[in-house]
């Protein structure tokens, strides 16, 4: 499995799949049971071992522990990720399948440098080689055509008009936990035993990249503990018109 895409800026619609008005009112389990029935083994699931990526994470090793599990490994990620990470592919036997960018994260600096600090496009192109070519290239491996996410409509206002279910290229991506609060997110994690990523008690709401990543203090917004508050997404959940997914 290890057929490459090229990295370039194409741009895909991202837009309601007509399944999604009749899984408004289901649950998060019925949502993710109608994906498996509709996908079988052409389903993943994405997941960035966030703040509170045990709940989908969970919620999928009772219903459906085959499907396989992407994360996109950028090489810049904290060391309590990796923890976690470790933790939960142990405690929840995770089907987990790790993608790396094509270039080391040391290589790409002595080439480009600091991408992330050199304005937007520089950081388009570094979310495009480290994020979105790679799991690209899982979606291409596995002959995907269903993919779960645990996006929230809470979670910022480039998500708050996302829908259950939507085309995004070839790919139908059903989110199952999208109308989700963050009390139901609480009340799940506490029912089933299940931890926060580590970094959640010293005030990190949105965990990526170590560069990328600051703690929610006084007066801010989740967004804007992510890139310098510049922008939320990182091109793999971008509405129509502002993707830079490729299949």
């Amino acid at each position: 499995m290890n057929q490459a895409l090229p990295v370039k800026n194409t741009k895909s619609v991202t837009e309601v799949d007509p399944a999604s008005d009749p899984l408004e009112d289901s649950s998060a389990q019925e949502r993710i049971r109608w994906a498996v029935d509709q996908f079988g083994d052409q389903l993943i699931m994405s997941t960035s071992f966030g703040a509170q990526s045990a709940v989908m994470l969970h919620m999928l090793s009772v219903a459906a522990p085959q499907v396989p599990i992407i994360m996109v490994d950028t090489g810049y990620m904290f060391p309590e990720t990796y923890q976690f990470v470790d933790s939960l592919k142990e405690k929840l036997n995770l089907n987990l399948h790790v993608y790396q960018p094509l270039m080391s994260a040391a290589r790409q600096e002595a080439i480009y440098g600091k991408r992330w600090e050199q304005g937007d496009e520089a950081l388009a192109q570094y979310n495009l080689m480290n994020k979105v070519e790679p799991m690209n290239r899982a979606l291409v491996d596995f002959n995907a055509k269903g993919w779960l996410a645990g996006l929230r409509r809470e979670q910022s206002s480039t998500r708050k008009h996302m829908d259950v279910v939507m085309k995004q290229g070839n790919i139908t991506k059903v989110h199952p936990i999208i109308d989700w609060t963050d009390r139901e997110i609480y009340q799940y994690l506490t029912n089933n035993n299940l931890p926060y990523h580590p970094l959640w008690e010293q005030g990190y709401v949105s965990i990526g990249d170590t560069h990328s990543t600051s703690r929610l203090l006084e007066g801010m917004t989740a967004e804007e503990t992510r890139f310098n508050g510049q922008k939320r997404e990182c091109g793999l959940h971008e509405l129509s018109g502002q993707s830079d997914f490729m299949i």
